[in-house]
């Protein structure tokens, strides 16, 4: 008994599965004119179809050359992105920004331990002292003859070597403390407070947001369309933005993988234009033929797209590919010739 009603359960799932594909099926048919008489040649007959009224507006299939505008994904970049990194091992003591911080140059970001560095310097500085008290000594004494000139030649080396020393414990000194070099926006932080930094360790990103660009990957076969300092445009998804950039840099090598060569396009100042934002540039190819018709004569039902034609006084749905909508109408890729009549607005 348990098995018959399961089988009479999944007959009725088949079946209602059955029934969709085939109602499916059938609007297809039906959108493509399948039901209805076929003449001698196999054409559809003049009297398919549904009545014209008279004074319904119509339009004719055009067939134009037009140069496409190609859309080239990419993606927004700073033309200065510094990374901050150490250049000596130290814990760090403070650290002054965040991600999102604006900074100026020579805002201090992070200082790191440098309480080795001072006790160096204090006896660099003793050193140092030393060597210019005994350099002032022996210049004294060879003035009145009573030391050689070679004893004079040493305490002189001698006081320049501890200046030195001084020096260079000086720039460690600096080291501890890491400003920033431009004007920007701190795009990441990677360090706390009581971490050890390491020479070469990232700590933070800062960017300048005045000088953007947008990198892309341009086909080889649309290269030829762009040239140094050409201007093309741009759109930005966020936030949205449309303007003019002009090609700064175009990378010589090819990627092997994709056959593509990046494209690099400045643009102009705009507030809001982060890192990684996703946006295209249009590159104009040669012009070619296109079909067009105005985006009112299509019909759209789910993925099937129709347009009515017109046949005498019927008019004949007819399933067609469309393509892009350009200012001077809707591209057709197939279904349609040039000069056939259809319904302006179905």
């Amino acid at each position: 008994m348990n098995i018959s009603l399961r089988w009479i359960r999944g007959l009725r799932v088949v079946t209602q599965i059955g029934v969709g594909s085939l109602a499916m099926v059938g609007l297809m048919i039906w959108a493509a004119g399948g039901c209805v008489e076929k003449g001698p040649e196999g054409r559809q007959a003049l009297d398919e179809g549904e009545p014209f009224l008279p004074g319904t507006p119509m339009i004719q299939v055009l067939a134009t050359n037009l140069s496409a505008r190609i859309p080239v994904m990419g993606t927004t970049a700073s033309e200065q992105t510094i990374q901050i990194s150490p250049r000596l091992s130290a814990e760090v003591q403070t650290v002054t920004v965040r991600a999102g911080d604006r900074v100026k140059v020579g805002d201090e970001l992070v200082r790191l331990d440098d309480r080795e560095i001072r006790k160096q310097l204090a006896v660099a500085e003793s050193q140092r002292a030393l060597a210019d008290r005994e350099f002032q000594r022996a210049k004294q004494l060879f003035e009145k003859s009573a030391t050689t000139e070679q004893s004079l030649t040493a305490a002189e080396s001698a006081a320049q070597t501890a200046k030195a020393n001084v020096d260079r414990v000086n720039v460690l000194l600096s080291y501890a403390h890491l400003v920033s070099p431009i004007e920007g926006v701190v795009i990441e932080r990677r360090i706390e407070v009581g971490d050890m930094a390491n020479p070469g360790q990232v700590l933070m990103t800062i960017y300048d947001p005045k000088r953007m660009r947008i990198e892309t990957p341009v086909p080889v076969r649309l290269i030829d369309r762009l040239a140094l300092g050409k201007t093309v445009e741009v759109t930005i998804d966020h936030p949205s933005i449309q303007c003019q950039g002009n090609v700064e840099e175009i990378v010589g090598a090819i990627d092997p993988l994709s056959r593509t060569r990046k494209v690099k396009v400045h643009l102009p100042e705009q507030a809001g234009i982060l890192p990684g934002t996703f946006g295209r540039i249009w590159v104009q190819d040669l012009p070619r033929p296109f079909l067009l018709i105005p985006p009112s004569a299509l019909q759209r039902w789910g993925q099937l797209e129709m347009v009515e034609v017109v046949r005498g006084d019927r008019r004949i749905r007819r399933l067609v590919k469309a393509g892009g909508i350009y200012p001077e109408g809707m591209e057709i890729l197939s279904g349609l010739n040039p000069g056939e009549i259809l319904v302006a607005k179905p």
